[in-house]
């Protein structure tokens, strides 16, 4: 295979391979037929009939959730409204983020729809115990951080006259912070020890998140971590199928829902023993939640226990500080090794210059010099093929269809030249990995989210509204291939034309830092190629 055939050929596999992620992601196999949760191990806290029964036949799913006595609690990052039937979570919007298709409504991460719901609930399994669809007294109105509070409180009661048992649940928020709390004390009035097996669970909608695009394939769906099996996706495919295939019991980890930039999960505290679960709901509604074992409590006793719930961006620093191993739910690939440096080297760039986007043009600059030497010896090898066009035009007008002499011939004329002919991949070889592994950077990346660069460019995580880079980096693209050798074979050469055309259309699509880091690497080639081109030049005619 020579050159022009093995850059194509690199090309194309790099093209495809985008597209068949973003397939993958667009087009899986539907949901067969709804199942339960798989049957929990041994000596685990096992879900109660009441835990996995179908919703009420009078209040099915897709009708919304019946709405009682309703809390609004407004911090400085966070407004949240609480329902006192079922004590739910309904809806939580992050102040300091905006919707990628409205930037004027904040974003919104759980939601209290009809069609796309999305709360976190809980309850306590065993019978005469509230679950999340028992109803809880709630003082109504709004709750505001104000002042120099560090937190504040909504509490929920749940009580049973008839035994004694009185459950308390508050929900506790805290100045900056996406953890909520959720303390629950159980006191037990009864004349009967009473098991205490709480329950944290996430329901939500199985479509993607608002502004997800074919070519921006992003992870949507259930997730699970142990520290047996460390990060386990669950797709909602397979819950609606029964197959997913996830640690099920463990003392230690955490269950939560992922989605593009955001996650919300439960965290208990490790050393208690607990199971695992998801279950499907039919009407494309999916639960992911955890079982916890809180012993027996005794007539005249009370016990409370606290289960924080993370619901917020995907920030780094945040996710890292809040579990072991939830910092996993930001999605780098398969070149994780490759991307969490690019992300960190970009972080710490960007804290100097202030902007992102110029944080990218310095870190594409930095890989350039770190590079150099290599794409200098390709660019050599191409340039001096180039030099050599017109010879190998002559030897295939010589040689005709006899490709066996042909490519003899040509391997002669590259020994005596000392010249390697694969020598020219080697600048779009090292790049592929470095491209591949920013993009997934920008897709995970919600420090980006919202960030601009200059002028039109206002979110460096969405196209360019006005497909200015992208025609900027189809011209670049076009400049590259005048400067490298053209093939002999015309199909080749008019291929060879067609791509930076066909890339162009492609990155429309793209993240605008994304293409920015493209666009900044095509000109520093150019100029490089141009600077060896004339230098190999001047060494041929001296």
């Amino acid at each position: 295979m020579d050159n022009q055939r093995l850059i194509l050929f690199i090309v194309f596999s790099f093209s495809l391979l985008l597209l068949w992620e973003a397939w993958q992601d667009r087009n899986a196999p539907p949901p067969v037929a709804p199942t339960t949760a798989s049957a929990p191990a041994a000596n685990a806290p096992t879900p109660s009939q009441v835990l996995h029964a179908p919703a009420p036949a009078a209040a099915p799913q897709h009708e919304g959730l019946a709405k009682g006595a309703r809390a609004v609690v407004e911090t400085d990052v966070l407004r949240a409204i609480i329902d006192g039937n079922g004590g739910d979570l309904r809806e939580l919007q992050l102040l300091q983020y905006r919707e990628t298709e409205a930037r004027d409504q904040v974003f919104t991460l759980f939601e209290d729809d009809k069609t796309r719901p999305y709360l976190a609930q809980s309850g306590l399994v065993g019978k005469g115990l509230p679950t999340h669809r028992s109803v809880y007294q709630l003082n109504p109105g709004t709750y505001r951080l104000t002042g120099n509070a560090a937190q504040l409180e909504v509490p929920l009661v749940w009580s049973d006259p008839a035994t004694g048992l009185r459950v308390e649940k508050t929900y506790v928020f805290k100045r900056g912070s996406y953890e909520i709390e959720i303390k629950t004390r159980v006191v037990n009035g009864s004349s009967a020890p009473v098991e205490l097996t709480p329950y944290y669970q996430l329901t939500r909608h199985g479509e993607p998140p608002r502004g997800a695009t074919f070519f921006l394939p992003t992870y949507t769906g259930a997730a699970v971590y142990t520290d047996t099996n460390k990060f386990q996706k669950i797709k909602f495919k397979d819950i609606q199928e029964g197959s997913a295939k996830f640690d099920k019991t463990a003392d230690n980890g955490w269950i939560g829902m992922v989605q593009h930039h955001f996650v919300s999960a439960w965290l208990p505290e490790n050393g208690i023993k607990r199971e695992y679960y998801t279950r499907s709901l039919g009407d494309n509604l999916y639960s992911a939640g955890v079982i916890l074992g809180e012993g027996m409590l005794a007539p005249g006793q009370q016990k409370t226990f606290t289960v924080p719930l993370y619901a917020g961006p995907q920030t780094q620093a945040l996710l890292e500080k809040a579990a072991p191993g939830l910092e996993l739910v930001r999605d780098y690939g398969w070149l994780t090794p490759l991307a969490y440096p690019i992300f960190w080297s970009l972080e710490k760039i960007e804290r100097l210059v202030g902007n992102w986007g110029w944080a990218i043009i310095i870190l594409t600059i930095l890989i350039k010099l770190a590079l150099y030497p290599l794409s200098a010896a390709g660019y050599k090898s191409m340039a001096k093929m180039k030099k050599l066009t017109p010879r190998l035009q002559k030897l295939k007008e010589t040689y005709g269809d006899d490709r066996a002499k042909l490519h003899q011939a040509m391997a002669e004329m590259y020994k005596t030249e000392k010249i390697n002919p694969l020598g020219g991949c080697l600048p779009i070889v090292v790049q592929i990995p470095v491209f591949i592994a920013l993009y997934w950077v920008l897709l995970a990346a919600v420090e980006m989210r919202g960030a601009p660069w200059l002028g039109w460019i206002t979110d460096l995580t969405a196209p360019d509204p006005w497909f200015i880079l992208p025609i900027i980096m189809g011209v670049t693209s076009i400049l590259q291939v005048k400067l490298n050798p053209q093939p002999m074979d015309p199909m080749q050469a008019r291929i060879m034309m067609i791509m930076p055309v066909a890339f162009t259309v492609m990155f429309v699509f793209f993240p605008a830092g994304l293409v920015l880091y493209w666009v900044v690497n095509n000109i520093l080639s150019i100029v490089q190629q141009w600077a060896i081109n004339k230098q190999v030049e001047g060494k041929a005619a001296r």
